[in-house]
């Protein structure tokens, strides 16, 4: 079976500009640092592994595909890889080392923490999306504002919430996406820097523009029609990193003014507007600063090679055959219900 070599690889564009700033950069353990963080990165690590950061590799999703990754687990942040989502293989095997305030919210460790309760941190576990078994058996453990705060905002706990009306945290529910029809009752306990940021919640802010919390609404990616009728109210700096405001960055680089990409970091790792930065190669700079420390970090980085080879060979092989057989002369007679008719002339 053939098999990709790698399949994550670093942009041609960039290679020689990263290679610029390794040779000039006073902060090498900084660029590495950094790019230990990137979960696209995981075959130039392994390239590398003399290189890699082990503390900043603990938040690292793919941290488990790091080759000689168990041989230097004194090297990690337990913290940080207690919270990482990917870690649970690593983890399990070393129960000793584990946060369990950062496990309790891990929404991959749910086994590790039923059969650990007494060591579990209640407070992250609220924030749990997969914990809600847990938390509806132990509802006695929410006694504070953290805790109720943490509870409003997990999105899988309202029916927890609809029942227990006192455990409400009026901040935090306002942040919920699912929570809309609990807040479209409750207007005037509503926080509404916080609503200002939830997706769902588009239809309460449209007939409430004089509450509306602008700074939090750029980053919104479903408030991209309102955005586009008050261009003066927009910031630009929280728009730069929402993914579904494309067409409006594209029609208005002119107001971002200076250099785009060094004023406004969120767009590097905006995961639709890699191609504006791209088009901005000539405004990177050589020297280590926070654009790159924003820039080795995000996935776009790197080419996902396995999904072009996927595509190309879909397009070359699959879907060719695919029509073949779909229009073969003996299937034509298939077409009528989809509004084709035969041509009887041919």
């Amino acid at each position: 079976m053939l098999k990709l070599k790698f399949h994550y690889n670093f942009r041609e564009e960039l290679k020689e500009k990263f290679e610029i700033l390794e040779k000039k950069s006073k902060h090498d353990d900084g660029v590495w640092a950094k790019l230990s963080t990137n979960k696209n990165a995981i075959d130039l690590l392994n390239m590398n592994l003399d290189k890699v950061c082990y503390y900043h590799l603990s938040l690292n999703e793919n941290i488990s595909k790091i080759h000689n990754i168990e041989k230097n687990l004194d090297k990690v942040n337990w913290k940080w890889l207690s919270s990482n989502p990917g870690a649970i293989p690593i983890l399990e095997k070393n129960l000793d080392e584990v946060s369990w305030f950062h496990l309790s919210e891990n929404p991959n460790a749910i086994p590790i923490l039923e059969k650990n309760l007494d060591k579990v941190c209640w407070c992250s576990l609220f924030i749990n999306p997969n914990a809600i078994h847990i938390i509806e058996k132990n509802l006695d453990k929410v006694v504070d504002k953290l805790d109720r705060n943490h509870l409003s905002r997990n999105p899988k706990a309202i029916s927890i919430l609809e029942k227990n009306m006192n455990k409400v945290d009026w901040y935090g529910l306002s942040l919920n996406p699912n929570a809309i029809h609990i807040l479209e009752k409750n207007l005037d306990k509503v926080d509404w820097g916080c609503l200002s940021r939830n997706p769902n919640a588009i239809h309460i802010l449209e007939k409430n523009m004089n509450k509306v919390d602008w700074f939090w609404l750029s980053s919104n990616p479903n408030a991209i029609p309102i955005l586009e009728k008050n261009l003066n109210k927009v910031k630009w700096y929280e728009l730069s990193g929402n993914p579904n405001a494309i067409p409006i960055l594209e029609n208005n680089l002119n107001r971002f003014g200076g250099n785009i990409l060094l004023d406004n970091p969120e767009i590097l790792v905006n995961p639709k507007a890699f191609h504006i930065v791209m088009k901005n190669l000539d405004k990177f700079p050589v020297v280590y600063d926070r654009f790159w420390d924003v820039l080795l970090t995000s996935p776009n980085l790197f080419i996902d090679e396995y999904e072009i080879a996927c595509r190309n060979y879909f397009k070359q092989y699959v879907a060719e055959e695919i029509m073949k057989n779909v229009f073969h002369p003996i299937n034509l007679h298939r077409m009528k219900d989809l509004g084709f008719e035969e041509d009887e002339d041919e």
